[in-house]
């Protein structure tokens, strides 16, 4: 008896580290990196995450012809006014890696006391090729260590500590960040609505 093939969804993101995470919390559905799939060229990001979550998705799923979820997800921190916001992956100036936009980060805290509270958001969207779309949020609060600790995860996650915890994001098990993260609670509740897109109960 042939087994019936899970339904294909694309994450709209060139970075790796994203496209794995996201994977994880679709287990029903073959999630398909965008890499190789076919040339996508993203509009600049704006200043407000809803709008660049669906517009990513909505142009990989018209590109790829197929349905596809996409995030915008920031730092958010207190001390700097909420900044650096939706532009987190462009901090500190162009050609930076994930290190150098946070230690670029903690130079620009260097001179603020413990605890630095900030928040992680992460506004889900998904996207079918024929125009159809969908939203959800989530967020993480917690505060910005004063170094980085941990090898694990991507971005900030190094010098970033969940409210209620010991440890750095990095330092948590795939488990425990998918089950408390900003994009995890997201992509959880999108997971709904690409039900529904796509035509699939649950």
């Amino acid at each position: 008896m042939s087994r019936v093939a899970r339904p294909r969804l694309v994450v709209a993101s060139q970075n790796p580290g994203k496209a794995r995470e996201i994977g994880r919390l679709f287990p029903d559905y073959e999630v398909l990196s965008l890499a190789g799939l076919a040339p996508v060229d993203f509009p600049e990001e704006g200043g407000d995450y809803a709008e660049n979550a669906r517009t990513k998705a909505l142009v990989a799923a018209r590109a790829t012809g197929l349905p596809c979820v996409a995030d915008d997800s920031g730092l958010e921190v207190e001390a700097l006014g909420g900044a650096p916001g939706p532009y987190s992956a462009r901090y500190g100036g162009p050609g930076l890696d994930d290190r150098g936009r946070y230690e670029a980060l903690l130079g620009a805290l260097r001179d603020v006391a413990p605890p630095r509270r900030a928040r992680f958001v992460c506004h889900a969207a998904v996207a079918t090729p024929d125009g159809r779309s969908a939203l959800a949020e989530g967020a993480c609060r917690g505060e910005i260590l004063e170094s980085a600790h941990g090898e694990g995860g991507f971005g900030y996650d190094p010098v970033f500590r969940p409210e209620g915890h010991q440890r750095s994001m990095a330092e948590l098990s795939r488990e425990e960040k998918d089950a408390l993260s900003h994009r995890g609670r997201a992509f959880e509740a999108l997971r709904r609505e690409v039900a529904a897109l796509l035509g699939r109960d649950g």
